[in-house]
């Protein structure tokens, strides 16, 4: 078993799971200031790099490619707000919330009902092995995999693959999936006016760019920073869930606060990429208290040093769970294709 990957409980935590949630109500408070000046410092350097990757399309197209780096950070960062957005915890009004969460959708093609739903489900399910399949990447235990026939096995194999994971998968979750309310058919006329108008101020705005600056360049300047920031954004959700000692349960075992704790990895990351990333990487205290701004989530760990060594994954130690693919019940733990052979 790698134990340097992740803990999987806390070296000290003097309270149970649950009783996190009461410590860490105090931190829920937005400030409304602070949410302005986080939209503005994360909005005008990711437009101002866009028109840069445009005026450098005269001079080499490779100098547009690495102002693309830093631009998709600033997607990743937009996407973040958003994100709190959703949880209510960014401003402190719902309508504020709401709209700015809106608007927001259509520049991370995300449309904002429908994202809200499938992630709150996400965060009641988290963990649940009779729950599976929403606003998370599919996993199966080894029992499940063995039982499948060989196409069912290889179709697993190909989603797993690292190339569709965090190449193919993120292209073709935000340009196409997210164009309609897969999995929401069903739950009334929200999701579909939610992905509707956000596809059709999509629409607009990419038609008026065009317009603006042409088809080629359009598309030479944003389809890099889009697709760099979706696969950014989908490693990001992979290892926040995919480690080797996360916490899966079944009927009356599952509970959400463990779950939510021992489930969701510490990714401590530098800091200049928890800037970039919103501190996400906080996710286990994200998933106990998600109304938290992601702006106190460091305050969190500060005041509650206890905390830190939670399902703590290093940059380095985080490239290793890509191999982890298939639940394992005997063992209560993530294992790779080849382990799961050795075991059988």
């Amino acid at each position: 078993m790698d134990n340097d990957i992740a803990s999987a409980h806390p070296v000290a935590t003097p309270t149970l799971a649950r009783d996190w949630t009461k410590i860490l109500a105090s931190y829920r408070s937005p400030s409304n200031g602070r949410g302005i000046v986080e939209i503005a410092i994360t909005l005008m350097p990711l437009v101002a790099l866009w028109v840069l990757i445009w005026v450098a399309l005269d001079f080499g197209y490779w100098l547009g490619l690495l102002l693309a780096v830093p631009a998709a950070g600033f997607l990743v960062r937009l996407f973040m707000i958003q994100h709190d957005c959703g949880h209510g915890a960014f401003f402190r009004h719902k309508l504020a919330n709401d709209w700015v969460g809106r608007v927001i959708g259509v520049l991370t093609l995300t449309p904002y009902g429908f994202w809200r739903r499938t992630h709150a489900l996400h965060h009641a399910t988290s963990g649940n092995l009779d729950r599976r399949g929403f606003g998370d990447v599919d996993t199966l235990t080894v029992r499940e995999y063995r039982e499948r026939p060989f196409l069912g096995r290889l179709r697993y194999r190909l989603y797993r693959h690292p190339l569709v994971m965090f190449g193919i998968g993120p292209a073709y979750l935000f340009v196409f999936r997210h164009r309609l309310p897969a999995g929401l058919m069903r739950s009334g006329w929200g999701p579909w006016v939610s992905t509707m108008c956000t596809n059709f101020a999509i629409a607009t705005i990419v038609a008026g760019l065009i317009w603006l600056i042409g088809v080629k360049a359009f598309f030479l300047v944003h389809t890099p920073v889009m697709m760099l920031a979706a696969s950014i954004g989908v490693w990001l959700f992979y290892v926040q869930h995919q480690f080797e000692e996360t916490v899966w349960d079944g009927g009356e075992a599952w509970d959400r606060h463990e779950a939510a704790l021992h489930g969701s990895s510490h990714y401590e990351l530098p800091g200049i990429l928890r800037w970039f990333t919103a501190n996400i990487g906080v996710h286990h205290i994200h998933h106990l208290s998600s109304a938290i701004p992601y702006y106190r989530l460091g305050t969190v760990l500060r005041d509650h040093p206890e905390l830190r060594g939670v399902a703590r994954l290093t940059l380095l130690q985080s490239f290793r769970c890509v191999r982890l693919v298939l639940w394992d019940e005997g063992q209560r733990r993530l294992v790779s294709f080849r382990t799961s052979r050795a075991i059988a």
